[in-house]
């Protein structure tokens, strides 16, 4: 089980905020090591827009087991202007190539929520030039959509793909199974988050997440990509030994499927 975690799950809440980018991030690569995890995928907010390091040309990310870089400063009601996702993503694309990060992962959620089939044909317009533009990339769409709505951007380009959030399908209601049988060849990326069907993000296993079948699912389906913790936060100040709790959690239930 590749396993590992969103950037932030280890450190202390920026501002309160339930994800932002980490203070001290050099520091939780080390504590990443020291859970037994494998990946980090790195967070690019706007709280962070300007003082990311994956915008300094100066510092080489590549010594750092990233698995992506998490796009949720473009978690705005403007991914649908040309010139709003040019000046956020491309940086974004630019700086996974030089520090040789595969996944760029775009949340479609929210403030950036396509389901509206006429914002989401002004989003499909723009974002298929990305596909074109970056072919060694791959883009992956973390939503809160239909199979049918979500099928209609994965078609657009061979390295579109589709990061599994685990909670939000739960409580958007879509079924687990059928989910994994239209998407199982194009999931890159699996967000391992526990929600109830009222949309509260809970500790695993307390919510409805079924996450035996999840992982049964995808196993017979051959996955064989990362698992990402983005699971609630627990007491402030024991994050180390949060995580460390969801991880044997998590993993008990995947060696049990």
């Amino acid at each position: 089980m590749n396993l590992g975690i969103m950037q932030g799950r280890l450190s202390e809440p920026v501002d309160g905020h339930m994800q932002e980018f980490p203070t001290n991030w050099q520091n939780e690569f080390k504590l990443l090591q020291d859970c037994g995890l494998n990946h980090i995928e790195w967070l690019i907010t706007k709280g962070s827009a300007t003082t990311n390091p994956a915008f300094d040309s100066n510092i080489c990310l590549k010594q750092y087991p990233i698995s992506s870089f998490c796009a949720d400063t473009l978690v705005d009601t403007r991914i649908v202007d040309k010139n709003y996702l040019n000046q956020n993503l491309r940086p974004i694309c630019e700086s996974a190539i030089r520090n040789n990060v595969k996944i760029i992962t775009i949340p479609l959620l929210e403030d950036s929520s396509v389901e509206e089939s006429k914002i989401r044909n002004k989003f499909k317009d723009l974002i298929v030039e990305y596909g074109k533009q970056y072919p060694t990339l791959m883009f992956s769409f973390e939503c809160e959509l239909s199979i049918e709505a979500l099928q209609e951007i994965i078609q657009l380009s061979d390295n579109f793909y589709v990061t599994y959030d685990t909670g939000n399908i739960t409580s958007y209601g879509i079924d687990h199974t059928e989910y994994i049988a239209q998407f199982y060849h194009r999931i890159n990326n699996v967000h391992l988050k526990d929600r109830t069907y009222a949309a509260k993000t809970v500790e695993p296993p307390t919510g409805d997440t079924n996450f035996s079948l999840i992982f049964k699912k995808l196993s017979s389906r051959g996955y064989d990509g990362v698992y990402t913790m983005q699971t609630a936060r627990g007491k402030t100040g024991d994050e180390f030994n949060t995580i460390l709790l969801h991880k044997k959690i998590l993993k008990e239930i995947y060696d049990a499927k």
